[in-house]
């Protein structure tokens, strides 16, 4: 039982992590990659569909991102597309393909994009700490119906803080990668 309650636990706290990870991929930073556009939907035929499943996404230099759509009709709704999205790109159209170039960073948008980043990487740590607790709830639950003993608690709970403490290391990890990316030139 124990051992179940902690690989649950690790399992959540991999997910935190993950998707940790994969807000922060959604903050730009002054180079361009093709991941940035990811999340951008476009009306395709009534549903909306990411963009990299209406089009070709590649880096055309450090600085500009190239989208060529597999449908000539789909070029305007792209180009809308990623004008209306929150990344503040602005696309220009040139024949069949859409040139997306990434503007400079200001340092006063640099800060603000750190501060966004520290918020993610704060929730991420309460994330981590409330599967802590109610791993460590499951575990006074299983004492308390006599299913384990108090030592068993007591290492169960050493276990998990463990972990909590290797997972919040990692955002910590995660969050100094991006801090350095965004405050690079």
């Amino acid at each position: 039982m124990i051992n179940d309650v902690k690989k649950s636990a690790e399992q959540k706290m991999q997910k935190s992590l993950e998707a940790f990870k994969n807000d922060l991929t959604k903050v730009r930073t002054g180079r361009a990659h093709t991941g940035i556009l990811d999340h951008v939907m476009v009306d395709y035929y009534g549903s909306d569909v990411p963009v990299n499943q209406v089009a070709n996404v590649t880096l055309i230099d450090a600085r500009t991102i190239g989208v060529q759509p597999w449908e000539k009709s789909m070029l305007g709704k792209i180009e809308k597309a990623i004008r209306d999205s929150d990344l503040g790109l602005n696309p220009a159209s040139m024949g069949e393909i859409i040139r997306v170039p990434m503007p400079m960073l200001t340092e006063e948008r640099r800060k603000d994009l750190i501060k966004l980043v520290r918020g993610e990487a704060e929730g991420a740590r309460v994330a981590v700490r409330n599967i802590r607790r109610d791993a460590n709830n499951e575990f006074k639950n299983l004492l308390k119906d006599k299913s384990i003993t108090e030592d068993d608690e007591r290492r169960g709970q050493d276990d998990i803080q463990k972990l909590t403490d290797k997972y919040i290391a990692e955002v910590d990890k995660a969050l100094a990668a991006k801090e350095t990316d965004l405050m690079a030139v």
